[in-house]
Parts: C-alpha cells; sequence; structure tokens
C-alpha cells in the first residue's frame, strides 16, 4: 500500500519562472493517483519528482486555463508509452472540446484505455475503496469545478473489548466481516467491540474568488491544497481575476477545520529565489489560521496527516 502524500509538481501560475512550474499536484492515496491540474512541463516535473505516470490513475482538471492543462498531451502520451492500462479522466463537460484537442494534440500509438467522465454539476462523481470523489463549481472567469476526496468513517476494533466480551482467534475476522458473531450462546456486535475511526479527507481548491463552495470543499480536510495566487495587497487584482490571497485561503482553512493548509499556484509577480515572499504568504495566511501551513516548492512532498486516533 502506498503511503499517502501529495506530489508538488508545479507551483506556479500563468508564467513559469526559473523556480516554479506551472501548476500540478499528485495525490497518492493507497491505490490511487489523482493528477490535479497537470500544466506545461508536468511530464518533467514527475521525472523530477521520482514518480511514474504509471501511478496516475485519474486525471482531474479544474478548468481549462493553460496553466492546468497543457501538460495533458504529454501526460496522455506518456501513459501509452509507459504501458499503463486505463485511467480516467474528470473536467468541466462545457469544455470537452478542449480535452478532446489536448487528448489528440499529435500523432501517437495510443494504448491506454482513457474513460472521460465530464463533470457537470456538483456532487460525487467516483467511489471506489478510497471512498468518495466529489466535485463543486467555483467562482472564477471560466467554469471550474474544485474537488474533494472522502474516506468513510471505519469502525476500529479494540482489543480490550474484544478480549472482554470473549471475541477471539479467528473469531476476530469473522466479526469483522459479518459484523455479529455468537460467543457462548451470546450475540456480539461490532460496534460493542469497537469505535468509530474518522475517515480522511482531502480538499483541492484552484483559481476561485470566496465563494461557499471553496469552503465546502475544505470541510474537514487533513489536507487543504488552496491556489494562494496573490498577497493582500494586490486583493483588488484578485478579485478581479477570479482568484484568492493567501489571507483568504486561511480564511477558508480556518473556517473550514482543516488540519494542514497548502498554499500554492503563486502569481509570477512574486520573485524567487528570495525567501521573503514564501515567508510572507505563510504570514498572512497564518494570521487566520491557527494549523499547519506549508507554502508548497516543486518537486516536494507532503504526507497526508496521520488519522485522528479514536478515544
Amino acid at each position: 500500500m502506498t503511503a499517502r502524500e501529495l506530489v508538488v509538481l508545479g507551483t506556479g501560475s500563468q508564467v513559469p519562472s526559473r523556480d516554479r512550474a506551472q501548476n500540478g499536484h499528485l495525490l497518492r492515496w493507497d491505490e490511487e493517483g489523482i493528477l490535479f491540474d497537470p500544466g506545461e512541463g508536468t511530464q518533467r516535473q514527475m521525472t523530477f519528482a521520482g514518480v511514474s505516470v504509471r501511478a496516475v490513475t485519474r486525471m482531474c482538471l479544474t478548468h481549462f486555463h493553460g496553466d492546468h492543462c497543457l501538460g495533458v498531451p504529454g501526460i496522455v502520451q506518456r501513459m501509452s508509452l509507459d504501458g499503463l492500462a486505463s485511467a480516467i479522466a474528470h473536467y468541466p463537460a462545457t469544455g470537452a472540446r478542449y480535452f478532446d484537442r489536448l487528448r489528440h494534440a499529435s500523432v501517437f500509438h495510443a494504448t491506454t484505455e482513457l474513460t472521460e467522465h465530464p463533470v457537470e454539476r456538483d456532487g460525487r462523481i467516483a467511489s471506489g475503496p478510497f471512498g468518495e470523489l466529489r466535485a463543486r463549481r467555483l467562482d472564477h472567469p471560466v467554469e471550474a469545478f474544485g474537488y474533494q476526496l472522502v474516506e468513510p468513517d471505519r469502525a476500529h476494533l479494540v482489543p480490550d473489548l474484544l478480549e472482554r466480551h470473549g471475541v477471539r482467534g479467528p473469531d476476530v475476522g469473522r466479526l469483522r466481516r459479518t459484523g455479529t458473531i455468537d460467543v457462548g450462546g451470546r450475540t456480539v456486535t461490532v460496534n460493542e467491540v469497537s469505535v468509530t475511526r474518522p475517515g480522511q479527507r482531502f480538499g483541492f481548491v484552484m483559481d476561485t474568488r470566496l465563494c461557499e463552495n471553496a469552503f465546502a470543499l475544505a470541510e474537514d480536510a487533513d489536507l487543504l491544497t488552496i491556489e494562494s495566487t496573490f498577497l493582500s495587497s494586490e486583493a483588488d487584482l484578485a478579485r478581479r481575476y477570479g482568484h484568492l490571497t493567501a489571507a483568504e485561503a486561511g480564511r477558508v482553512a480556518a473556517e473550514s477545520r482543516v488540519r494542514t493548509l497548502v498554499l500554492t499556484h503563486f502569481s509570477q509577480r512574486y520573485t524567487e529565489p528570495s525567501h521573503t515572499e514564501p515567508t510572507r504568504f505563510h504570514d498572512e495566511a497564518a494570521e487566520v489560521f491557527g494549523g499547519d501551513i506549508v507554502v508548497a516548492r516543486d518537486v516536494s512532498r507532503i504526507p497526508v496527516p496521520r488519522r485522528v486516533r479514536p478515544e
């Protein structure tokens, strides 16, 4: 089983710089690998990050501005080159013509079965052993959706409770599978010997003004990846172009009870390699959010925080 982590491939926005490639984030979640918004150069960034295109099970595009989708042709072609059997693509349904052009941008021998699941409305768009993948419409000049992965709560068997009720050996597995078991003429249920272990949540909020759905996507997230294109000094620009400031990203995290906040998608107006700007983004978010804050850097890895242990 693969550890749960976010592999940051690119943290830039419209124009890449020496230090930041265009947007791209790969969520590794057990056997699932969800590639969000592969901008130009994502295939190369994956090489730098040490992750294979074969790890990708799904692509999720928030919208069809170039810095969020121009890496699609390379990723799609690399899937076939590397022998990936199948993958799924989610994207706003209104941009289907753009995805078709990106998918067939040049001549290549296509062998990967790439199934398209366009997103038309808010709600669940996929489910499986990983839980549910949900989408919600955001507030951007073009149609855009954010994504949320929700793992269901599960019963966690407690050894002391199992012993107290006389459930031992193979009976433990049978109880887990069936939900009830007979022990000495008495029925023991899973609820009697377990506590609820909360499922984990991940939110991905890109290119948007503040809106209700940004908060909904971030709700109770163990890890929230969210754009912070501007600092508060450019708040007017942020609203005009449909983006968030670092302070607004912090507000979303604070009001949505996020555990770890990942700031990304920085405007090219903020220069590196100086360490001044990352500190400013962190500090603005920290004024309103008291949890862990990561100012994302290209080809870095951010672990999903461990589950909260049941009491």
